[in-house]
């Protein structure tokens, strides 16, 4: 499956493409977080000044420094008029003479160290800010423009394209080209976010936020062709949460549903003990953690913490637990089948025995282990009343 593009990715390419167009020497994405109050920098390709990196780790400015993030970006707009991108040069010469615009703070005290977005004085405002121009000038630009990215109907941040001291400075007509840039941008993000909100919606369990049995699949299939190439150790821990169709029955689905969010969150901590595993809940009261890498002991010991950790909740009657792990004797382990049906077959042990250890498989006699026996024995159509492990 191929990955779909990240939002930094889409939005390093929409830099990208728009510092070519514009025939900028520097580009950069910001969006807008709105429950922060900041303008985080997405973003920075071209040349980049001290300081400035292409993915920055903590580039924001506050939104309160710039009034028309949300004057000029979003209340004007939402009041009928159209968004539109606008100049600013190191020389507090300007491109135009449109009135209205207020410069902005100075520059050089916001956290970030980018004197950005808005580093001289704007198009039309007809006033000089030495801090701009010292800000634009310390990093080589002579002006830029700067144009607002609105996603569903709200300011969502901004593109900003510079020039180096020297080159023409951005024109009225610039101006509008950016705007429409930015119109482009914006789709493309917005394209991004879907896909990336589609990909999450199908891999995501809605009830616990783990990851669901389809993202399992994927990951152990990717897993097993690791272990069958380079010998990495997979394992698989599979749950099932005891008492809960009592709960249910007794307490309703609205409590039920709060044992399976209060479960998923002790299994999401306790797969966290072992770096890269992949938390997710099957379906129903079933749950399993998948580790690729850690040894089957260090596996073991994570799932005995969880049987320790869920016989603790408030809810319930704790949690039957079977391991399968490619570290111990259970034979070549060719499919994902097998392995379920390994972690499967201990599990069914550890809840017919209200076992509150977990039943790791190939412990007891490897080959020979009643758990590789049970799992390894083909199911009748019609047989007796035990489960029917997953295919």
């Amino acid at each position: 499956m191929a990955a779909a593009p990240t939002p930094h990715e889409s939005a390093r390419a929409a830099a990208l493409g728009a510092r070519q167009a514009l025939g900028g020497s520097f580009a950069a994405i910001s969006k807008w977080e709105r429950e922060l109050g900041k303008l985080r920098v997405l973003v920075n390709v071209g040349e980049l000044a001290v300081g400035e990196r292409e993915f920055p780790d903590d580039e924001w400015y506050p939104v309160h420094e710039f009034p028309e993030i949300v004057g000029f970006l979003h209340e004007r707009w939402a009041g009928g008029g159209e968004p539109e991108a606008w100049v600013e040069t190191a020389e507090g010469a300007y491109a135009d003479d449109r009135p209205g615009e207020d410069d902005r703070p100075g520059e050089d005290d916001r956290p970030g160290e980018g004197g950005r977005p808005g580093e001289g004085g704007r198009s039309g405002a007809g006033r000089y800010n030495h801090q701009r121009v010292a800000a634009l000038r310390r990093r080589g630009r002579g002006c830029c423009v700067v144009a607002p990215i609105v996603l569903h109907g709200r300011a969502w941040g901004e593109l900003y394209v510079a020039r180096r001291i020297g080159e023409p400075v951005f024109a009225r007509p610039d101006a509008d080209f950016a705007t429409v840039l930015a119109a482009v941008a914006a789709a493309g993000i917005a394209q991004t976010e879907r896909l990336a909100e589609a990909r999450r919606l199908a891999f995501t369990d809605a009830l616990t936020g783990l990851a669901n049995r389809r993202a399992v699949d994927i990951r152990l299939d990717e897993a097993l062709e690791l272990h069958l190439r380079d010998g990495a150790v997979v394992s698989l821990v599979v749950c099932d949460l005891n008492g809960l169709k009592e709960v249910n029955d007794s307490r309703g689905h609205a409590v039920g549903d709060r044992l399976l969010e209060h479960f998923g969150s002790v299994l999401s901590l306790c797969g966290a003990i072992l770096p890269g595993t992949l938390a997710a809940r099957l379906g129903g009261d079933e749950f399993c953690l998948l580790s690729v890498g850690p040894s089957s002991d260090e596996v073991a010991k994570v799932a005995g913490e969880l049987c320790a950790r869920a016989g603790e909740l408030d809810l319930g009657d704790g949690v039957a637990v079977g391991v399968a792990s490619t570290g111990d004797p259970i034979g070549p382990v060719h499919t994902a089948r097998r392995l379920f049906r390994l972690a499967d077959a201990a599990q069914y042990r550890a809840k017919a025995a209200r076992s509150g250890e977990p039943v790791v498989a190939g412990r007891h006699g490897g080959p020979d282990d009643p758990v590789v026996r049970l799992a390894d024995t083909p199911e009748p159509r019609q047989g007796p009343e035990r489960r029917r492990f997953r295919r």
